[in-house]
């Protein structure tokens, strides 16, 4: 894997996880809005790096020189998902969005978990920084081996 490619996934990953941290920040935004539906967020793996994927990468290169094939990984956004757990039943009788009974559905966010969440994309979207800045600085002093 070349300097640009690690760059590249770095870049990929903090745009997945400023995503990531984006819909934790909603969540937490609507705590105290009514039939409000926790997102949770969906991230997936962009290639298959399993044994069974480098067999087919290398089956396709049969006549390659003994060199393993350059599989990219990185992570992807998916997109959100609903959370099934149903918020508290409150009785308002005079709310805009209660029902015929009287009662509203609280939201179903935890502020607990959704904060722990963020501070886990947090932590990855800060690794990832990182991971592109030490990259970008081995590309720098590469460029000053030539001169």
């Amino acid at each position: 894997m070349g300097l640009m490619e690690s760059i590249d996934i770095g870049a990929k990953a903090l745009r997945v996880h400023g995503k990531r941290i984006d819909v934790h920040a909603k969540n937490i935004a609507n705590l105290d809005t009514p039939n409000y539906v926790r997102k949770i967020p969906v991230l997936n793996s962009t290639d298959d790096i399993s044994f069974h994927g480098l067999l087919n990468t290398m089956k396709e290169d049969a006549f390659g020189v003994g060199t393993l094939p350059y599989v990219q990984g990185g992570v992807s956004f998916s997109g959100v998902v609903e959370d099934p757990t149903l918020g508290e039943k409150i009785y308002k009788p005079g709310h805009p969005d209660a029902d015929e009974n009287g009662y509203i559905r609280a939201s179903n966010v935890n502020a607990m978990v959704d904060i722990a969440d963020a501070l886990l994309a947090q932590r990855a979207y800060e690794a990832n920084l990182a991971l592109v800045n030490i990259s970008k600085s081995m590309a720098q002093r590469a460029l000053e081996i030539g001169k």
